[in-house]
C-alpha cells in the first residue's frame, strides 16, 4: 500500500508546500498498546503554529475543543488541509505507524493522553489492550453522531476492543472506502 501510494504522497506534498510554509508531516504524541506513547504521523492540515491554540481559537472555540479534541469549522485548517481530511488523505502517514508496528489497519483510534480521562481506569485498559488502528469501528458506524460528550464514541472504541476478531475487521475494512468516499464528497459545514 505505502508503494502503490507513493503518487498520491507526491501530489499532497506539493498541495501542501503551495499554500503554506512548514512541515509537510505533522507529529502527534498518541497512545498505543499497552499504554506506551508513540509518535502519530499525519500530513499537516493545519497553518503552521496550529498548536497555540490561544493565538489561534477564541475563548469558546477552546473550551468546545476540549470537550471533543476537534472543532467542526476549525479555523487553523487551511482550504488543502480541509480537502485532507475530507477524503482521509491526511492520514496516509500512518502507513508508517502500520509498518513500524506501533498501529494496524483497524483498531480503536490512537488516543491522545488527555482523551483517556474519558474513560474509567478499567476501560483505559480495554482500550489500550488493542493495538490503535488507521479505521475502526468509531470511524465506520458512528463518527458523526458518537462523540465523547454523549459517551457513544467511548461505547464504540471499546466495543471493538472487546470483540476484535477477524471478522469484525473484515466488516469494518469493507466499509472504510464508502465512508471515506462519503466524507470526500460531503458538502462542507456552514
Amino acid at each position: 500500500m505505502l508503494a502503490a501510494s507513493l503518487p498520491l504522497w507526491m501530489a499532497v506534498s506539493l498541495l501542501i508546500k503551495a499554500e503554506s510554509s512548514g512541515p509537510l508531516i505533522f507529529v502527534h504524541e498518541r497512545m498505543g498498546l499497552g499504554g506506551k506513547s508513540f509518535k502519530l504521523y499525519k500530513f499537516r492540515s493545519m497553518s503552521e503554529g496550529a498548536e497555540d491554540l490561544e493565538s489561534s481559537l477564541t475563548d469558546e472555540e477552546i473550551e468546545k475543543y476540549y470537550m471533543e479534541y476537534r472543532l467542526d469549522n476549525d479555523p487553523r485548517v487551511t482550504r488543502t488541509g480541509r480537502f485532507l481530511r475530507k477524503s482521509y488523505l491526511d492520514e496516509l502517514p500512518q502507513l508508517i505507524n502500520i509498518l513500524s508496528g506501533k498501529m494496524s489497519l483497524v483498531g480503536p483510534r490512537p488516543v491522545t493522553c488527555e482523551e483517556l480521562e474519558f474513560y474509567s481506569e478499567s476501560e483505559r485498559k480495554e482500550l489500550l489492550g488493542v493495538r490503535p488502528g488507521l479505521t475502526g469501528y468509531w470511524q465506520v458506524f458512528g463518527k458523526d453522531t458518537a462523540t465523547y460528550q454523549n459517551g457513544k464514541r467511548q461505547q464504540m472504541e471499546l466495543y471493538y476492543a472487546r470483540n476484535a476478531s477477524l471478522r469484525l475487521d473484515c466488516i469494518i475494512l469493507i466499509r472504510t472506502p464508502a465512508v471515506v468516499l462519503r466524507g470526500a464528497c460531503r458538502k462542507p459545514k456552514i
